[in-house]
């Protein structure tokens, strides 16, 4: 463990212009990830009315057939959990900034490859599509873990918790600007080619598609500078890289008023009591016993959280269309365009009524009731709104779907998603292991998380086809008996209880404790983070652990200049 002093400012630095600076660029990989990923339905639409139009000159318009659907969502996920896996490694490896744009620029250039191709028939432009698609989910895998190190690592920890989730709440808007951005589109296309028939696609429909996907790389371009020009994280650079004077300068250049005076006599002293290890080597890996005993259980904890609320949450989508469908008119009776811009309507009312306050709400509350209670309350409210959407769904939903109270049953299962598991399950890997480890087990959690994804998204959406249905998937002869909607609903209901039930077993909380503090409280009685330091600090953290509770009263520039113990853990009811 490296000295703390830097650390300890940081932990009690006041909010600064660079902290909401920092949100925003570390946000906006987040913000291309929601655009992308939420823009493929509608897209998904003019790709049908273009590629899978009717050759006999049927009546009906192109569907693009489930299994297609399928496999370009598909392909994107499979990408996210590569990425988060590959990227979390490398920002443990090679430092969280110097992967962090990298990141950011297979996410630009694959943005672009998506509506690129360099053919249009069928079965090559969606092909291209899905290899550009899978190359996005690398990117925007790899973002996850990244973002939220780094922005854990540059929070004090009063608001840390509010700054990752505003960091996540950036999803909210690229939904919305996604919407936004396929309306504009789709209704430019629209007004230029005359409004054509409904079951006439015009040329130009094959352009219209490829700029919606195509856009999405323009605001994660735009900050692509500022997120190179970001300093490295003072806990990487000190603890991993063991270079405390760099991590004060780096740190100092972008936070002010942390009085880390003498930092430079601090480091030589350290080096002079805590030689390298002979191997040069850390005292133990991820795949040791140790770190099984010391943090397997809160890896389980975040990896299984997370795979449990991505299967009901990417699953919510399965009945959109039951929703939106009584309010706009039938796709026979609509273009290619309007079918497009009516999807992406829906979409940014949802984004609007329930996503976003939920991330809201996230912001506001996670510092005050804790991350533990928040997962909590989110799954047991996701499971109540599923159920009483599941319940009566064969006998009344399935006919009132344009019944208010459906949509808001379906707006609150979004909201309850947001406000607790959705967020806190990004939060808390940032917050739960030692630096060296920390970007790596955010990506093994977020990783999990996009396997429950596919779960969710694939696997759900055959199972809760209806045995017999006749409509569009039959159009597509893609069919495959299913349980029907309302005992998937009940099933995702029961995986939303399993969640709370291991949230209550092993999930812990972090609120209001700083990050060496969450490591050293698992550690118990096994001083250090595994970086070869362990026995030349274990002195000093024992004295750290005598300071009187009279310290809490001193402003934080003293507590940052009075604290030159080694040592990372604080008096829990230290107040900042």
């Amino acid at each position: 463990m490296a000295p703390i002093q830097v650390l300890t400012a940081l932990d009690q630095a006041r909010t600064q212009y660079y902290h909401f600076k920092a949100i925003v660029i570390a946000g906006m990989g987040l913000f291309t990830d929601s655009y992308d990923l939420f823009c493929i339905a509608p897209v998904m639409k003019i790709v049908g009315r273009v590629y899978y139009y009717s050759e006999d000159g049927g009546s009906s318009p192109g569907v693009t057939p489930p299994a297609v659907v399928s496999a370009t969502v598909g392909v994107a996920l499979l990408g996210a959990v590569a990425g988060n896996v590959v990227f979390g490694a490398l920002g443990d490896r090679v430092g969280r900034r110097r992967v962090y744009g990298a990141c950011l620029l297979l996410m630009v250039c694959s943005s672009v490859g998506s509506g690129f191709s360099v053919c249009r028939t069928r079965r090559c432009a969606l092909t291209s599509l899905c290899f550009f698609r899978f190359l996005l989910g690398v990117g925007i895998g790899g973002d996850y873990p990244l973002s939220a190190t780094i922005m854990s690592e540059f929070a004090n920890r009063r608001t840390r918790g509010a700054f990752i989730a505003a960091v996540f709440s950036m999803q909210g808007f690229g939904i919305l600007v996604s919407s936004t951005v396929t309306m504009a589109v789709a209704a430019a296309f629209d007004h230029y080619t005359g409004h054509p028939a409904p079951l006439d696609t015009p040329e130009s429909a094959d352009l219209a598609w490829r700029i919606i996907l195509m856009a999405g790389a323009v605001p994660a371009a735009l900050t692509y500078y500022w997120r190179m020009s970001m300093p490295e994280t003072a806990r990487f650079t000190a603890l991993v890289e063991r270079d405390v004077v760099k991590a004060t300068n780096d740190i100092g250049r972008v936070l002010t008023d942390l009085h880390l005076d003498g930092v430079a006599e601090e480091a030589a002293a350290l080096r002079r009591s805590t030689p390298a290890p002979a191997t040069g080597r850390p005292s133990y890996g991820l795949f040791s016993r140790r770190f099984l005993r010391q943090h397997g259980r809160d890896l389980f904890a975040c990896a299984a959280a997370w795979f449990l609320l991505d299967i009901p949450y990417y699953s919510s989508t399965l009945f959109q269309s039951q929703i939106y469908r009584p309010w706009f008119p039938p796709a026979g009776n609509v273009n290619a365009f309007q079918e497009a811009f009516n999807v992406a309507k829906f979409q940014a009312i949802i984004a609007v009524a329930s996503t976003i306050p939920g991330y809201f709400a996230a912001v506001l509350l996670i510092d005050r009731a804790g991350r533990r209670r928040l997962q909590m309350a989110g799954f047991l409210l996701m499971a109540v709104f599923i159920f009483a959407l599941a319940g009566p769904y064969d006998r009344y939903w399935r006919d009132h779907a344009k019944d208010a109270w459906y949509i808001v049953l379906y707006s609150l299962t979004f909201f309850s998603a947001n406000l607790g598991p959705n967020t806190t399950t990004f939060i808390l890997p940032a917050e739960l292991f030692p630096a060296r480890f920390r970007s790596t087990c955010h990506g093994l959690s977020g990783a999990a998380g996009k396997l429950g994804a596919l779960v969710g998204s694939i696997g759900f959406l055959w199972a809760s086809q209806e045995r017999g249905r006749t409509g569009v998937h039959a159009i597509a002869r893609q069919q495959l008996p299913g349980i029907g909607m309302m005992y998937t609903l009940f099933i995702l209901g029961g995986i939303c209880l399993l969640g709370l039930a291991l949230t209550y077993a092993f999930t812990p909380e972090t609120m209001m404790r700083s990050l060496e503090e969450n490591e050293g409280e698992r550690a118990q009685n096994q001083v250090g983070d595994g970086d070869g330091n362990s026995d030349a600090i274990a002195g000093s953290r024992l004295r750290f652990r005598e300071l009187d509770l009279t310290e809490a009263a001193k402003s934080p520039a003293s507590m940052a200049s009075s604290h030159h113990s080694m040592s990372p853990i604080l008096p829990h009811r230290l107040s900042v």
